[in-house]
């Protein structure tokens, strides 16, 4: 019988991360959070919760949050957070390719700055829609693949290069939204916008809300 590894240690990102989210924080990446999750209720599972930068603008509709990281400093930095939550958070180890929850128990599946950085995208995003209850929702908040050309280049040649090994697995280049739909997902909201706000290869990011492709 195998067995399931759901630990990714990262060292080096679990002690910069936090130090970067809370940089974006105070540019503004605060409110996109708080938009990410508005209108949320009931049973959410977050996958790839990191140091638990979401957890304080979760409404209190929502009545249980699971937060999977397998990053283990960043792990025991979220459940720290938990002490200051307004909603019930249970942090658990756990990858978004094989999540610790039971098929259709989801209202919500909440990705932040993750699908950029999985091995298997796919796998994850097929693990979203086993666990989502038929008109649940997929709450996404993304970079993405530039807009231009040779901005797209500079992204992959990063992604091919030192960029994966700096910042946790990340791959500025890949393209979400199509991944999204791939994955058998119908994108109900999106919005693009640049974060910083300037054209540079790590500025281009989506928001937005998916359903599972035939859910009304």
């Amino acid at each position: 019988m195998s067995t399931v590894n759901t630990s990714r240690r990262r060292p080096l990102f679990g002690r910069m991360y936090p130090k970067m989210a809370a940089g974006m924080d105070r540019g503004g990446m605060t409110e996109r959070r708080r938009e990410l999750l508005s209108g949320l209720s009931g049973e959410v599972i977050e996958v790839g919760a990191g140091h638990g930068a979401n957890f304080a603008h979760y409404p209190p509709e929502v009545t249980r949050m699971v937060a999977v990281e397998p990053e283990p400093r960043l792990r025991a930095q979220a459940q720290a957070a938990t002490a200051e939550t307004a909603v019930p958070v249970e942090v658990v180890p756990g990858v978004a390719e094989r999540l610790p929850a039971a098929d259709h128990s989801a209202d919500a599946v909440v990705m932040c700055m993750v699908l950029c950085s999985l091995p298997d995208v796919g796998a994850a995003l097929a693990e979203a829609r086993r666990v989502l209850k038929p008109g649940g929702q997929l709450r996404f908040l993304e970079h993405v693949r530039a807009d231009t050309t040779g901005l797209a280049r500079v992204q992959d040649v990063l992604d091919a290069t030192i960029w994966p090994h700096l910042v946790g697995g990340c791959h500025l280049g890949r393209d979400a939204e199509a991944e999204l739909r791939r994955a058998g997902f119908r994108i109900d909201q999106l919005d693009r916008f640049l974060f910083p706000p300037a054209r540079t290869p790590v500025s281009f990011h989506i928001i937005g809300t998916a359903l599972r492709d035939g859910d009304e």
